[in-house]
């Protein structure tokens, strides 16, 4: 009665963690696994059900001393040699030995001077009684990468909460001056043009919203197919070509033609476009933006967006992918960003199996490069570039050599 007893309270604690294991216990098990000292051995067939929990799990005898633990356990630090480190999971332990009481919570995990531990893990912790011997079984369940990503919803939600706002109270407040400027023309063309102004940026804020929650889920890109790079740098230019001529920046083109990838046209545009449509905001009049293509390796082809701006700090680099994070905010606004360009252009080339990569230097500009993989002429094999139209590093030296 009493394995059973145990087998019994350790299957209602694993529920929702395994399902459809059946522990069968041979009396010649029980014969072998009788314990020779009450509470210093595990029941029968508790180390079968143990050794297929994914949860990190640990048994304490009477004494506190660790009788069985994950490897789990032992990786996130919970335990250390034949004892359990952590005193909230021994006060608890002791609690449950007490009364037989089953006990929740969620705990952190901190680093420690004497202990090399995960840094601020999250865990959902139950323990509860194991037979009639004062052992007692920790369970603890990882959370750290589920807080993660619950507050990147938080995150997101708010931000994208507090940037509708800003455009969709000016039209409000546009709106209503508007009308009560009906008998001015002249203020009724200035507030209309306004809110022009401010359509076209919540109209960019929701398409932007529509290509990130497309790119950053796990679900593959459907309908790939061969794509030109010399077509997607072609149709970036061209939606890029009115700001620029705007502030007499040139977008000078050279490096490798014929070079192809397999992918979505529209988004790899859309991801090509955004670096260039940054570059030329970010640069001063009269500059030049060079666009340039390179083989890199058999299997890699490089699209570099190279510019003569105001550059990036060095502190700033390693946000600059994060959603709505914007190095200057007032300038990104006043140009009509959104803040989630860099974000689509990190996602769009994670999901063609690329990465992008930034250097940036103050007062000298930047370089972001796209690095996809290259497709094959027939699919397998490469496919020859023709000769170059400027040479990739020829285009970017004219641009430096540019710089004011």
């Amino acid at each position: 009665m009493e394995i059973v007893a145990a087998l019994t309270g350790l299957a209602g604690l694993a529920i929702g963690l395994t399902a459809g294991l059946a522990v069968r216990v041979s009396e010649r098990a029980q014969r072998a696994e009788r314990p020779t000292a009450p509470g210093s051995v595990l029941p029968p067939g508790v180390a079968s059900v143990l050794s297929v929990l994914r949860s990190s799990a640990v048994v304490l005898d009477r004494e506190d001393r660790v009788l069985r633990a994950s490897s789990a356990a032992r990786a996130f630090g919970l335990v250390s040699g034949d004892r359990l480190v952590v005193d909230e999971l021994l006060v608890m332990a002791r609690l449950v030995r007490r009364d037989g009481e089953i006990r929740e919570t969620e705990i952190q995990v901190r680093p420690s001077r004497s202990r090399a531990r995960v840094e601020g893990r999250w865990f959902a912790v139950r323990v509860a009684p194991l037979g009639t011997h004062g052992l007692v079984l920790v369970l603890a369940e990882d959370l750290t990468e589920m807080r993660r990503v619950e507050a990147i919803r938080r995150d997101f939600v708010a931000n994208v909460s507090h940037e509708l706002k800003t455009p969709v109270g000016a039209l409000a407040l546009l709106a209503e001056t508007v009308a009560g400027a009906a008998d001015d023309p002249d203020a009724v063309r200035r507030f209309t043009g306004r809110m022009q102004h401010e359509s076209v940026r919540l109209t960019n804020l929701v398409q932007d919203l529509m290509t990130l929650s497309r790119v950053q889920g796990d679900e593959p890109l459907d309908a790939l197919r061969r794509v030109a790079v010399d077509d997607i740098i072609a149709e970036a230019v061209d939606r890029c070509q009115i700001k620029a001529e705007a502030k007499d920046i040139e977008l000078v083109c050279g490096g490798l033609s014929g070079l192809r990838v397999r992918g979505d046209e529209e988004l790899l545009t859309t991801a090509l476009r955004n670096l260039i449509d940054n570059a030329v905001a970010y640069s001063p009049e009269h500059t030049k933006v060079a666009i340039g293509t390179r083989q890199a390796d058999p299997d890699h082809v490089e699209v570099t967006v190279t510019d003569q701006g105001i550059g990036i700090p060095e502190v700033e680099l390693e946000r600059i992918f994060e959603r709505f994070y914007r190095v200057d905010p007032a300038r990104s606004r006043q140009t009509g960003g959104t803040g989630l360009g860099l974000a689509i252009v990190k996602h769009v080339t994670t999901k063609h199996g690329g990465e992008v990569v930034v250097w940036s230097k103050e007062g000298s500009g930047s370089t972001f490069t796209l690095r996809l993989p290259l497709l094959r002429g027939d699919g397998h094999s490469t496919q020859p570039p023709t000769a170059p139209r400027t040479s990739a590093g020829s285009a970017m030296d004219n641009a430096r050599e540019a710089t004011p």
